[in-house]
């Protein structure tokens, strides 16, 4: 799907949330949230961390019964600069985190998490400095052979003890849900 069909993509019961589109070199790319019609959010402006190809970033702040929740959508490209791309994150959890808040990170941070490597250590040390987990444990791109879970979810499981993660195969993008 190209980004001219999805601006006029229209989900039943979901309204368009929080965005990033990049225009570069003619090939936009776009990080979008759909949020349910029933519930109120409001969106949090990360345009100034946005840099295109090393971490693209958008967000809404959810208030849910009690306490709030920041729901982040990220994007980094597997060219992008991943120090960047670390650092920039860090500042945008320390701008949004505290004590009664709960931030749920989801996105395309082409990391394989199916396997060790140096990148996946270095970004979930510095997600456990404010309690983030990955929670995506299996494949989210499927390229013939290769099988990749480069898309995660990453949350507070200490606050989140009851959930699941389950694929959800959406035919929007080249990745599943």
């Amino acid at each position: 799907m190209n980004l001219m069909e999805m601006n006029f993509l229209i989900l039943e019961s979901y309204n368009t949330g929080a965005q990033f589109c990049r225009a570069s070199n003619g090939k936009g790319r776009r990080v979008v949230m759909y949020i349910h019609n029933s519930l109120k959010f409001t969106i949090i402006d990360l345009c100034k961390y946005s840099k295109e190809k090393d971490i693209e970033i958008c967000g809404v702040k959810l208030n849910v019964s009690s306490s709030i929740a920041y729901i982040i959508t990220v994007n980094r490209s597997p060219v992008g600069n991943f120090n960047y791309f670390l650092q920039t994150l860090d500042k945008v959890l320390q701008s949004l985190y505290t004590s009664v808040s709960h931030i749920i990170i989801c996105g395309d941070i082409n990391i394989n998490y199916l396997i060790e490597n140096n990148r996946k250590r270095r970004l979930d040390n510095m997600l456990l400095m404010h309690n983030l987990t990955g929670v995506v444990n299996f494949p989210t791109r499927i390229n013939g052979t290769l099988a990749l879970a480069i898309d995660n979810i990453f949350l507070d499981i200490s606050r989140f003890e009851d959930y699941s993660v389950r694929l959800f195969i959406n035919d929007l993008s080249d990745h599943d849900g």
